[in-house]
């Protein structure tokens, strides 16, 4: 005949069968901790994965895309690709590696921190640095920023020597290269796949198109107008919309001179002095 349990017996037999409950509700909640810390790592990897291809394909530097022929360089060379010293033949950007990166960088940055806006960019020629944003936000499944792309998608104008006389010896706009269609930018966001309704395009010279931008906050202004105009112009007209922790990239400071003034002369008008951070040697930028 079973022995009776006493009342003793059932309170000891109720504790370890919690005890042994709160162990495996334990284990189970460890497992659970360590299966999403595994899948956020991988997605991690993942994503980097997917934004360091980017950047070599934007770049050219995946399949050694040969330059157009200019300062007699004619061959693919990995460290000119890497900080956009040469203008590639067919790669949709110009800019190089390290400062593809440093855009992708800060393109995380201001989604990871939080800062509100969208993105444009004052230069686009064949998109590759549009595309690289787009290519972030694609990976963080962001659905509610979109990227503006401002170009005459004619090339350069000729300086305006009598407005800004600091232009008078650039020649940008004698180079056909510089001249990519608006149809063409389209279709190079087609092949990676990110064309759609987070993709505005601002036609036309900036001197008419910035002065009532169709954009109310921004996150990220990068500017690529190499002359003064294109360089003061977009800046008076969109800095005010650049939110607190936003980021203005320049990419030729250091290579144009014209653009290096606009900027200190921006900063003069405006009684500001930002801390300019380093890219690579060509181009910066500063935090609002």
């Amino acid at each position: 005949m079973p022995r009776k349990l006493t009342k003793e017996h059932k309170k000891v037999k109720a504790g370890v069968k919690q005890n042994i409950i709160g162990k495996c509700e334990s284990l189970f909640c460890k497992h659970l901790i360590a299966e999403r810390d595994r899948v956020r790592i991988e997605r991690e990897r993942i994503r980097m994965d997917y934004l360091n291809l980017m950047v070599n394909c934007l770049s050219g530097s995946i399949y050694q895309d040969t330059p157009i022929r200019l300062n007699n360089i004619y061959e693919y060379d990995d460290e000119l690709r890497e900080y956009g010293w040469d203008w590639p033949s067919v790669a949709h950007t110009m800019i190089g590696r390290k400062r593809l990166k440093n855009l992708s960088d800060l393109t995380e940055q201001v989604i990871t921190n939080n800062i509100p806006g969208d993105f444009i960019e004052t230069g686009v020629w064949r998109g590759g640095a549009c595309i690289m944003i787009r290519a972030v936000l694609n990976s963080y499944n962001i659905t509610n920023r979109k990227v503006w792309l401002a170009d005459s998608f004619e090339g350069l104008p000729p300086p305006n020597v009598k407005d800004f006389p600091k232009d008078k010896n650039e020649t940008f706009h004698q180079h056909p290269e510089l001249s990519v269609s608006l149809e063409e930018v389209k279709k190079n966001f087609e092949k990676y796949g990110l064309l759609d309704e987070q993709v505005k395009f601002i036609k036309g010279w900036f001197k008419d198109t910035l002065q009532d931008p169709p954009v109310d906050t921004l996150a990220i202004i990068r500017l690529d107008g190499d002359l003064y105009e294109s360089t003061i112009q977009p800046l008076n007209a969109l800095y005010d919309k650049l939110s607190i922790g936003g980021y203005v990239i320049v990419d030729d400071y250091h290579v144009v001179e014209p653009c290096k003034f606009a900027i200190h002369d921006f900063f003069k008008n405006q009684n500001i002095s930002p801390n300019l951070i380093e890219i690579d040697g060509v181009g910066v930028y500063w935090e609002k």
